[in-house]
């Protein structure tokens, strides 16, 4: 069995703290499409594509589309990834995203996150139909040749199938707490 969600199938229940004060579960997001990605507040390939993911959510949240960011690494590997520090980086940015923390890091196990960023886009029904990365060079935007994310949101928008719904994400692996921080589960590989 593959470490990470497979295609078609549904988005794995969370119930988990946000920056915001309040509490989220699967079921309070009732949009038309949901993306749920792994993120962080240190790694360099979520800073130097945070202003392309702003500007995705920008475009598609309109479009009924709901973007929530998730933290799981360990905050024993990186101070900068505790709670404290996603509230004042989230209020610092303004990011539009929701930021859940998933301290016991079950959440990215569930979901089988690889490295921050990862993305997951889950249909009406929260069947997952897109997982990888958003664009292919996230720690450089501008090398970027292809934001698969787009591409993937366009295709199910607009009634078609995603034509690549599996990438590999670009990114740091998750910091597992109590491993060596470039630890990976042995049933994490890439994912094509």
């Amino acid at each position: 069995m593959s470490f990470t969600l497979q295609i078609g199938a549904k988005a794995p229940d969370f119930c988990l703290p946000a920056t915001d004060g309040k509490t989220y579960k699967l079921t309070d997001f009732g949009e038309r499409v949901l993306v749920v990605f792994f993120t962080c507040n240190h790694c360099p390939y979520v800073i130097g594509s945070d202003e392309v993911t702003r500007k995705t959510v920008e475009k598609y949240t309109p479009k009924g589309i709901r973007f929530v960011g998730i933290n799981s690494n360990s905050k024993n590997t990186y101070e900068e990834d505790s709670f404290p520090n996603m509230v004042k980086r989230i209020k610092e940015h303004n990011f539009l995203w929701l930021y859940l923390y998933d301290e016991s890091q079950n959440v990215a196990m569930a979901y089988g996150a690889l490295r921050t960023p990862h993305f997951y886009v889950f249909d009406k029904d929260r069947k997952l139909i897109y997982t990888g990365r958003a664009v292919d060079n996230p720690k450089d935007t501008s090398k970027i040749t292809v934001n698969d994310l787009e591409k993937a949101l366009n295709e199910h928008l607009s009634g078609k199938p995603v034509s690549v719904p599996v990438t590999n994400p670009i990114g740091c692996n998750v910091k597992w707490d109590g491993k060596d921080k470039h630890w990976m589960p042995a049933d994490a590989c890439d994912l094509i």
